[in-house]
């Protein structure tokens, strides 16, 4: 069984309901996840520590607009340990776009989070410095 495979059986043992889809498309895992479920599941990556998920390698939102939910935020938790990566994708509503911010378990997505605020409007609730960094603060 590979890290990957163990850490979805990881997640689907400990949250149940909270994996909605895994989807393997050119080699690459992407577990998608009910947006309820996204910040135990990250904790649970970040410290576990047969899991070891240590590094944030990305993060990056999509609009799939006029699509509802219409954006969706994926996450790329790396664990060197093990070599491994792989996605969680989350989907947003357009009307109330906001998700926990993730600075606590990976400082490494402060910039990435004010980046997606930013171009698209989704708010990290709990975020310790949200203001923009590329739009001019009266942009709507």
């Amino acid at each position: 069984m590979s890290h990957i495979e163990k850490t979805i059986a990881a997640i689907r043992d400990r949250y149940v309901g909270a994996v909605e889809d895994v989807v393997e498309f050119r080699g690459e895992t992407t577990v998608v996840l009910a947006a309820d479920a996204l910040l135990s599941v990250c904790q649970l990556l970040r410290y576990d520590a047969a899991l070891d998920y240590k590094f944030l390698a990305d993060l990056g939102a999509v609009d799939y607009y006029p699509h509802e939910p219409r954006f969706a935020v994926a996450y790329i938790p790396y664990s060197m340990q093990h070599n491994t990566r792989f996605r969680i994708k989350v989907f947003v509503p357009s009307g109330v776009p906001e998700l926990p911010t993730m600075t606590g378990v990976w400082p490494s997505a402060d910039w990435p989070e004010r980046e997606a605020w930013d171009l698209m409007g989704i708010k990290f609730a709990g975020h310790p410095d949200l203001r923009r960094i590329l739009m001019p603060a009266e942009w709507e």
